[in-house]
């Protein structure tokens, strides 16, 4: 699995090249991300792979001093239930 960036979003490829999630992104301004989508293909769940993808964004906004809005209901769960992303969590 590998997991590329591209504009406003993380997109995740499996073995064979074939993308099968993503994670998509909106900016409010410079210093804000706000992620509105995250998916993986029903074949690949379970696998923990749209937690990979959450976990690339709050990454990204470590590395560029941004704070993150999760609206997306995926990513939202991941911010209620891990106390170490609240760094990144835009309050």
């Amino acid at each position: 699995m590998e997991i590329k960036e591209e504009q406003n979003r993380f997109a995740l490829f499996n073995d064979d090249d074939l993308e099968i999630g993503e994670m998509t992104w909106s900016d409010a301004g410079p210093e804000i991300m706000i992620i509105d989508h995250t998916f993986v293909d029903p074949t690949y769940r379970g696998q923990k792979l749209a937690e990979k993808l959450v976990l690339s964004g709050v990454e990204k906004a470590r590395r560029e001093n941004k704070k993150i809005i999760p609206l997306c209901p995926f990513a939202k769960k991941e911010f209620d239930t891990k106390p170490e992303y609240d760094d990144v969590l835009k309050k």
